[in-house]
């Protein structure tokens, strides 16, 4: 693996794209299939992290974390501990089919989350547009599920049934983070992505951003006026709490640069 960046009480890897997917690659073709998972903090991660210990120690034990969102990749460089790009996972899930595609090698994946019928639509745009990776299994939880442990030892044996190499989960945070840190010796994947709307957005269900807002560092703008009453709050929330938590690291790395 790479080195990694300490920053906000996290070993953040060091990763760009190309070679966050190398390594996702490598377990799925060489790995064993004990679950590593992947998560990727964006400024309300960082906000949670802060007062939510659960969430925190799902974190902690992650196999990779890399940077979701410009202002934590921004925070990076101003601490002089520059990471080399975002990597949301709205865009490293397709850009590891792509990798699969392009080379030919099959990839079996299962989508947990997202409401009722949305995975399968998501399905059958996967199998258009990347032929190498299969579907093998979908299931959109009943909200409330992370609360019934018979529920989600199901949700384990259906995973496992079903022979997946990765899985792809989009329940949101920090309930996905939670889940998988609770139940990843239960699931016998090679890697498991927390990659929160990815479903929505490969079903077309939620659009993305236009390429020049994602590339300005403001496709949170873009989500916040397509879902006001879910994201507002959250977003304004970071803009008040993450430039505290900036500055608190700011006065800490003066301190210590160690």
């Amino acid at each position: 693996m790479s080195k990694t960046i300490k920053m906000f009480g996290l070993n953040i890897d060091s990763l760009s794209m190309n070679e966050a997917v190398d390594v996702v690659r490598s377990w799925i073709l060489t790995g064993e299939s004990d679950c590593k998972y992947v998560v990727t903090p964006n400024v309300d991660h960082v906000v949670q992290l802060e007062k939510n210990t659960a969430f925190k120690n799902a974190y902690l034990k992650a196999s990779m974390i890399v940077a979701d969102g410009k202002p934590v990749v921004l925070a990076s460089k101003i601490l002089g501990k520059p990471l080399p790009e975002t990597i949301p996972g709205s865009d490293l899930v397709p850009n590891i089919f792509e990798h699969f595609n392009q080379s030919g090698t099959p990839l079996k994946i299962f989508l947990l989350g997202a409401m009722p019928g949305v995975g399968e639509v998501a399905a059958k745009n996967i199998k258009a547009r990347w032929p190498s990776v299969d579907v093998v299994g979908i299931l959109s939880p009943d909200f409330g599920f992370e609360k019934d442990a018979a529920y989600c030892d199901r949700i384990c044996a259906s995973i496992a049934a079903s022979e997946a190499d990765l899985l792809v989960i989009g329940l949101g945070a920090p309930k996905q983070e939670l889940w998988i840190n609770k139940y990843s010796h239960q699931i016998p994947v090679k890697v498991a992505l927390c990659v929160g709307a990815t479903i929505d957005f490969l079903a077309g269900n939620k659009p993305r951003a236009p390429i020049w807002m994602r590339s300005m560092g403001i496709e949170w703008l873009h989500r916040m006026l397509s879902e006001p009453k879910r994201l507002v709050k959250r977003y304004a929330i970071g803009a008040i709490v993450f430039p505290q938590i900036f500055l608190k690291e700011w006065w800490r790395t003066k301190v210590n640069p160690s």
